[in-house]
């Protein structure tokens, strides 16, 4: 799995952008995880009418391209719809840099290997900055050695270890689970006497 991230990096200020906002709920009749791509920031993208809103940045040149995003405080807050993380994947976002994100949300962005990194909001500033001027700036996120490379600046960020290690190898719960599963069955056959026993009394 990658142990860095690169790509070109976009700058969505907006503060408390929440999971509808997201990926608004009309999205959300699906029974698979096919298909979100249309779904992801289609408020911001679409108006009511699905015509293109010329002045956001994702339907703009050159960050129509972009799979960084550089994005404002509390990131992903509101519900706990992990289709948003599914959408951005699809919509070939690979990575979300601020200053903190929602819990539920980094906990589904870490299952689905969407890469937050955690910045001071100075360095953020800096990097919403540099993306936002020129013909775009390319990221290069370290997941390894937990630093981003921005133009000339170099900034460490945060991400705990058990995000780290997933991001990494590409785990999610169910591979947690799997990884322990001789211990699992171990413990169920010694769960599974005890209930003969007790039975039997």
């Amino acid at each position: 799995m990658p142990k860095s991230v690169t790509g070109l990096a976009a700058p969505l200020p907006l503060a408390n952008v929440d999971t509808d906002v997201i990926m608004p709920k009309r999205f959300l009749i699906t029974i698979t995880r096919e298909g979100l791509a249309e779904g992801t920031f289609a408020d911001l993208r679409f108006d009511e009418a699905g015509n293109i809103r010329p002045e956001f940045v994702l339907n703009k040149a050159p960050w129509k391209n972009a799979s960084i995003l550089i994005v404002g405080d509390n990131f992903g807050c509101g519900s706990s719809r992990e289709h948003a993380v599914w959408g951005m994947g699809q919509m070939g976002l690979t990575a979300a840099i601020g200053t903190g994100f929602a819990g539920i949300f980094y906990d589904n962005a870490r299952k689905n290997g969407l890469v937050l990194p955690i910045v001071t909001p100075e360095a953020r500033d800096a990097m919403l900055d540099l993306a936002a001027a020129g013909d775009g700036l390319e990221i290069s996120i370290d997941i390894e050695n937990r630093n981003i490379i921005a133009g000339e600046m170099s900034v460490p960020f945060e991400m705990d270890d058990a995000t780290q290690a997933s991001i990494i190898r590409g785990g999610d719960d169910t591979l947690d689970s799997l990884e322990h599963a001789e211990a699992i069955r171990a413990f169920e056959a010694k769960l599974g006497d005890k209930m003969r026993v007790s039975v039997l009394k």
